[in-house]
């Protein structure tokens, strides 16, 4: 603990209760009910007197006084120690107080000892009232986040404190006889509106209404005052939350398009799943509230991210996707591989840009297409997110956000949502604030909160990022609107994450075709009994004169014959068009059909001159005065200098060229993952720190050319899945872009397995999308452990989709058919310049697969493994397979043995074979590309040593590594007719 004289720092989140207790105190009840603020102590050797209140001082410098007094008694004036003491002892109020014999020899102090005895009950019970009044507001502020919930399913109703008060008397040291005193509001309520104090009984009217009717709100563990007062003036204003004429007939014009969207589907699909609204439709206001409010402040793009549950609803209702594109998605003869349904309707996506009618601006809407696996999609909308306001050149959000809708089950229990939120604040991950939506069902699948979650809500996790919670009674569209309002305010404001928790309920079970009262019987009768949102809307703005009963049934008929008309339309068989479900489209990188506008891809090699105008920077600081690392890296640099000079680069320089001949030509590139700058084995140092002055830092690569594209390479979280996914986002946003993930250890990425299955193996296929994000993963048996050792190259490879059994038919443009036709791209480089050519030809291609580097450890700095310029020059290109170029290339009769290999277990086995002196009777040759198989390279070396046994060699156990992969389609390629040991 450390002290200033009029300043306490504290170093943890103590309450007064928890400090009390550490010290073995008891805590009076007044201020026991109190509450931490940020606020200074102040006058910490002020006496106890009633002077501070009559001119209106906060009871915030009673509480800091308290708090002192309670880390250190002596820290306080006597006359505040004797008070706090008897106040602890249980004294009652007006009898704490006792006057210190030395007040009276004050300036300040009264005529005589015996008035000021006179005054002291009344002074004491100001203080003791004033403070309690502070405390009962503050309370209100930090416990009153409970939602009046009108079905009571699981959710505990919080009881009213006006009731409390009564029933409990005294609690805060009040009684009911106080409740028409009038008191000084502090200044951080605004209940007051332009009065400065209240009765007590208005004080606690107005609490009631902002906190204990259809809203709750969690932000008193939010660490910034100002950010704590703009919220209490939006909740605590009186009137603030009042809805125009015209926003409630907006309103319900959106509640009519919510339900009876979804009772058409149910009348016309009954039993298809669909994953409906009931029971949370003012989820569609909500949303179209936040874009238009977005909209109004500037936003011209919103990536969205959702589960299954009303996703279609969202698409139809918010999107505007064409109403007879998803009625088509239900027709039965659709099978699965026609084109468009990889993958169940509700777990596609869409891309549309259409004009807002509350702003009028146009606004682009992209609803990212996800699997079952809930959350999985959280991060990949980041990293969308994040790349539109890179390429856009929005650095502070303002043009570009997005918006992730949740389950309550899900975002309680799915961890990426943990991993999701750190990278919200990074600045290489930031979105500048996301707006967090959770369908709060009270349930997930037949499993409630009692035995889902340890937390008392499912939106806890929000605080560790000091994301204010908003819950709202999602049967209450007014308060539902109001509070996105808010939401999109509080984004735009403060560019930070916040949560709306629209508590709701699921009429139906997990689906249309689920029975949920296996499982929640009492729940569902009480469902059952429920009107329905929009019901119980409708008759209240009938009530008040909103609407009558005649302009509401025009608003259904209208919007139910344009359901109709659509439905009619959607049995057109032609009608299906892939192109309406793609989420993040390229305009101009395919043909309108979609197709690449070629089929060739050029040399990737590159000059000389820009070879050696890359290695020098790259064995430089290109930075004055700025003091490098005296030891390592100035050998290394120096190493790089050097090779330059010889015409030769190692692992690291190779990458190194790579990068920056792309960067030279307008390529932006992305490197991120754990410990990347430097790289994990000290061998990339792409960023230099000065050793004299901090966060001073240097990116030798962003000078390599005046009009070149920025370079960005930023260590991430310590996170595999979130930051795999955000990288698998950003690259979806453009196909002129080299983004890569690098593992520290290539088995790493284990954690990371659901975005490799669900989105990178299987993302053209699944969901119509090609991506060209690399993945990086160090791999070699090194003698480090398990963890440390394999990168599991055959869950790689038994992800691949080409065929086995059959040999493929040649022809000038094979290698090229295959790569198109694959789903990725696997390899094992064993040369500097295979790497240099691999990295360039995933740009160069003329369309784009995810690609997968099994990259080296030892090899990093092992000294055979250095490329020559000739390999990197124009007219070179990646290898897809190496042959062996020793004496076996020109005696291939001679040869007894061929062994196929790849990565670095080839050094071992040509130094093997020269200790053994069988140069001229063993063959090796590498095959560098994995997947898609080169068949016509493997049998051009099979035909040309006949007499060889063919052997497969890897490091791996057989039935890790590549074995089970290589030996059918080596069996394929020779047609069975020779032996594979």
């Amino acid at each position: 603990m450390h002290r200033l004289r009029t300043t306490v720092v504290r170093l943890w989140p103590l309450t007064a209760v928890q400090m009390a207790q550490s010290l073995s105190k008891p805590v009076p009840l007044a201020v026991k009910q109190g509450l931490r603020t940020s606020q200074p102590a102040r006058h910490l050797n002020t006496p106890l007197a009633s002077e501070p209140f009559l001119n209106g001082t906060s009871s915030n410098y009673v509480e800091e006084m308290y708090y002192t007094w309670l880390e250190n008694p002596k820290s306080v004036h006597k006359s505040w120690d004797v008070f706090f003491r008897n106040a602890s002892a249980g004294a009652p109020p007006g009898a704490a107080y006792q006057g210190p014999p030395h007040l009276s020899r004050t300036s300040e102090r009264l005529s005589s000892a015996q008035a000021l005895v006179g005054t002291q009950p009344s002074v004491e019970k100001l203080v003791e009232d004033h403070l309690a009044v502070h405390s009962l507001i503050r309370a209100y502020q930090v416990n009153c986040n409970h939602t009046e919930n009108v079905l009571s399913l699981i959710i505990i109703k919080l009881l009213s404190l006006l009731v409390r008060l009564c029933q409990e008397n005294c609690i805060y040291g009040l009684a009911e006889s106080d409740l028409d005193k009038v008191f000084r509001l502090p200044t951080t309520t605004f209940i007051g509106g332009n009065e400065s104090a209240l009765p007590l009984r208005e004080i606690i009217y107005r609490l009631e209404r902002a906190y204990c009717q259809h809203i709750g709100v969690e932000f008193m563990f939010i660490n910034d005052m100002e950010q704590c007062q703009w919220i209490r003036q939006k909740f605590e204003t009186p009137g603030v939350m009042q809805c125009t004429l015209e926003e409630k007939r907006t309103l319900l014009a959106r509640m009519i398009q919510s339900t009876r969207f979804e009772e058409f589907l149910q009348r016309k699909w009954s039993s298809e799943k669909r994953f409906g609204l009931e029971g949370c439709e003012s989820l569609i206001p909500a949303l179209k509230t936040i874009i238009d409010k977005s909209s109004q402040s500037g936003v011209e793009s919103v990536i969205m991210g959702m589960p299954h549950r009303g996703r279609l609803n969202v698409l139809a209702n918010v999107i505007r996707k064409e109403l007879e594109q998803i009625f088509c998605q239900f027709d039965s003869k659709l099978e699965a591989a026609d084109e468009g349904s990889g993958d169940v309707k509700y777990h596609l996506g869409m891309y549309h840009r259409r004009m807002n009618r509350v702003s009028d601006k146009y606004m682009t809407l992209s609803l990212v297409a996800n699997p079952s696996h809930l959350e999985a999609v959280d991060p990949v909308v980041q990293g969308k997110t994040k790349a539109e306001q890179f390429y856009c050149g929005d650095t502070e959000g303002k043009r570009v956000m997005s918006i992730l809708l949740h389950g309550d089950a899900a975002f309680a229990g799915q961890g990426i949502v943990y991993e999701t939120f750190h990278l919200s604040d990074l600045p290489s991950y930031t979105t500048h604030g996301t707006i967090h939506v959770v369908v709060n069902n009270q349930i997930g699948f037949t499993t409630d909160p009692r035995v889902a979650r340890s937390s008392p809500y499912p939106t806890d996790v929000a605080r560790v990022v000091n994301a204010p919670i908003f819950h709202v009674n999602a049967d209450n569209p007014e308060a539902v609107m109001y509070v996105c309002k808010v939401a999109a305010e509080w984004r735009n404001t403060f560019h930070k994450d916040v949560v709306v928790d629209l508590v709701c309920y699921r009429r139906n079970g997990h689906n249309e075709i689920d029975e949920p009262m296996f499982t929640q019987p009492l729940m569902y009768k009480r469902i059952k009994k429920q009107k329905g949102v929009l019901q119980k809307f409708v008759e209240k703005l009938i009530d008040e004169g909103v609407v009558t009963t005649q302009e509401y049934e025009e608003e259904v008929a209208s919007y139910d014959k344009i359901c109709e008309e659509a439905y009619t339309r959607s049995k057109d068989e032609k009608i299906l068009h892939i192109k309406h479900w793609l989420d993040s489209p390229w305009p101009g990188f395919f043909t309108l059909e979609g197709q690449p506008r070629s089929m060739t891809c050029p040399s990737t090699g590159i000059s000389e001159q820009a070879l050696s105008h890359i290695g020098n920077i790259a064995a430089s600081v290109p930075v004055q005065d700025f003091a490098i690392h005296g030891g390592a890296l100035t050998r290394i640099l120096k190493g790089r200098a050097n090779m330059v000079s010889q015409r030769l680069c190692d692992w690291a320089l190779g990458e190194y060229m790579a990068f920056g001949s792309l960067l030279k030509e307008g390529i932006h590139v992305r490197l991120s993952g754990q410990d990347v700058e430097r790289g994990t084995f000290s061998h990339r140092h792409h960023v230099l720190h000065d050793q004299n002055t901090d966060k001073r830092m240097c990116i030798p690569m962003n000078y390599i050319s005046p009009d070149q594209a920025p370079y960005t390479v930023c260590n991430s979280s310590l996170s595999e899945y979130a930051v795999l996914g955000f990288e698998l986002g950003f690259a979806m946003a453009s196909p002129n872009a080299l983004v890569l993930w690098e593992a520290q250890f290539g088995d790493f990425h284990n954690t990371a397995q659901c975005i490799i299955d669900q989105f990178i193996s299987s993302g053209q296929a699944k969901w119509v999308r090609q991506n060209g994000i690399v993945l990086l993963l160090p791999h070699g048996m090194e003698g480090m452990g398990p963890e440390h050792s394999s990168a599991r190259p055959e869950r790689f490879l038994q992800m691949c989709n080409d065929d086995p059994d059959v040999f493929p038919k040649l022809s000038e443009d094979f290698a090229m058919h295959q790569l198109y036709d694959c789903n990725w791209i696997v390899v094992n480089c064993s040369t500097p310049a295979n790497y240099f050519h691999v990295l360039r030809r995933q740009i160069l291609l003329p369309f784009r697969k995810p690609l997968i580097v099994l990259t080296p450890k030892s090899l990093l700095r092992h000294p055979e493994v250095k490329s020559s310029f000739d390999d990197m020059l124009p007219g070179t290109h990646f290898r897809r397979l190496i042959p062996d170029n020793g004496h076996t290339a020109t005696n291939p009769e001679k040869v007894k043995r061929l062994i196929f290999c790849t990565g670095k277990i080839y050094y071992e086995l040509t130094r093997e074979r020269k200790n053994r002196g069988m140069d001229e009777a063993i063959a090796v040759v590498r095959i560098e590309q994995l997947s898609p198989f080169p068949f016509d390279l493997v049998k051009e070396e099979a035909d040309h040593y006949p007499n060889a046994d063919l052997v497969w060699c890897q490091e791996e156990h057989k039935n890790h590594g590549y074995y089970d992969y290589v030996k059918p389609r080596i069996s394929t390629t020779i047609g069975h007719t020779r032996p594979i040991w």
